[in-house]
């Protein structure tokens, strides 16, 4: 996501900031006050809801896919990218939020921030978890950002740290930062006939409904250009550890088994089972039209990814159900791999 700084008031032309929302964070001092939570805490002394332990550890490798030895058996510990997990309120909610986290949301919500995306998390590792440790915390509000502009809409980065403790010893921190933003004004235009757009090709919109319907471009770095230069050669390619021969997806630097950073790729067959589905209601976004299926789809070489399933009702998708591979393209830039029910040629 690009991010960019919003001007308050008009812009050069005279004309009234339209991606704002008609918003102004320096009206009445509200950026000044933001910026007073800066340092105050949000949770103190919190505790885990339960001690880490062995079956959440394997509920999140199996959901993971992840099967090294060092999170099984007698002397396991828990994978380190857990650690946000043990602090979780769940949906009972959270019993050590301060004073301070719900008068900031309350003051965002009350200047029309009342939208929500969680943007990126940053965490250290200072020592392993193993079962049966008693897990405390601390949150502290790092930060409250300008006023930004992005593609969603304007609003406020609030920047958290957590410090993560087992039996009062310091193993990890936690940075998490959100968005609260006002949604940016959407342009009206035809909808889209419910359960045709995932499978209409982009030649068969107009050009408005083609533009609102314009899908979020993929994240490419050095990392994982390789898949989408295969993706574009319709192609599906999965990594090779070059030492262990491990297969990995998505793509990584380097082999979780060994860490090795040599690698090859193999071309998938393209077959497939469900291992896993989510059918997306809400939110809606313009360029997806709810309800939609997606899957968590197990490769015949062994790895799994994520992507939506076609060619069958949302309702009817099941785990289990064969699918394979085809490549659908969604607009004049861009295609993806998506996977059609049925597993036939």
């Amino acid at each position: 996501m690009t991010l960019t700084r919003s001007e308050d008031g008009p812009d050069p032309s005279g004309r009234p900031n339209p991606s704002s929302g008609g918003l102004n964070s320096s009206s009445g001092g509200l950026y000044e006050r933001l910026t007073e939570f800066a340092g105050r805490s949000a949770a103190t002394a919190g505790t885990g809801k339960d001690p880490v332990n062995l079956p959440m550890i394997r509920h999140w490798c199996e959901a993971m896919g992840d099967d090294h030895p060092a999170y099984r058996g007698p002397d396991a510990v828990a994978p380190p990218t857990m650690l946000q997990a043990w602090t979780m309120g769940g949906l009972s909610g959270h019993t050590a939020r301060s004073s301070a986290h719900e008068e900031l949301f309350a003051l965002l919500d009350g200047a029309g921030y009342t939208s929500v995306v969680a943007t990126d998390c940053e965490q250290e590792y200072l020592r392993p978890l193993r079962p049966g440790d008693e897990i405390s915390f601390d949150t502290v509000i790092e930060s409250v950002s300008a006023l930004k502009t992005t593609k969603l809409g304007s609003g406020h980065f609030v920047t958290t740290r957590t410090d993560v403790r087992a039996g009062g010893q310091l193993a990890g921190t936690h940075r998490f930062r959100i968005l609260k933003y006002a949604p940016a004004a959407r342009r009206r235009g035809p909808e889209p006939t419910p359960g045709t757009e995932t499978e209409q090709p982009a030649g068969g919109l107009a050009a408005e409904q083609r533009a609102k319907a314009r899908r979020p471009r993929p994240v490419v770095n050095r990392d994982n250009a390789g898949f989408w230069e295969g993706v574009a050669a319709h192609r599906l390619l999965v990594q090779r550890c070059g030492d262990c021969a491990a297969l990995r997806f998505p793509w990584l630097p380097g082999c979780a088994d060994c860490g090795s950073p040599e690698w090859d790729t193999v071309e998938a067959s393209g077959a497939g089972t469900v291992y896993s589905y989510v059918v997306m209601h809400h939110p809606s976004f313009p360029a997806f039209d709810p309800p939609y299926a997606v899957a968590l789809v197990e490769l015949a070489e062994g790895v799994r990814m994520i992507s939506n399933v076609v060619g069958v009702p949302y309702d009817k998708v099941r785990i289990g159900m064969p699918v394979r591979l085809e490549f659908l393209r969604v607009d004049e830039e861009l295609e993806l791999p998506v996977f059609r029910a049925g597993g036939e040629d």
